[in-house]
């Protein structure tokens, strides 16, 4: 039996509703997810590319740390040490 659409319902019917909206939207999603990563796991270059994922979320991390954690360092300052770095580096 269907109910017609635009019916409304009382709050408690609403609510169940979005609730089991959100439930099959979740599983559905999940189980996307899954199938990807059992897509992923065949691949021949897994690891490669779990490297780079690991190296992908490390930079996002940073870049989210940078962000809230206080004032990023002035640009000219951080060419000087890149600079003292590499010179470091090829006197060594």
């Amino acid at each position: 039996m269907t109910r017609e659409a635009g019916r409304g319902g009382g709050p408690d019917e609403r609510v169940v509703l979005l609730v089991a909206g959100a439930a099959d939207l979740a599983v559905s999603a999940v189980g996307s997810a899954l199938g990807a990563v059992r897509g992923l796991l065949r691949r021949s270059d897994a690891a490669e590319l779990a490297a780079q994922a690991e190296h992908e979320l490390t930079a996002r991390g940073r870049l989210v740390l940078d962000r809230y954690t206080g004032p990023p360092p002035a640009h000219l300052e951080l060419l000087a040490r890149l600079a003292v770095a590499r010179r470091a580096a090829d006197g060594a």
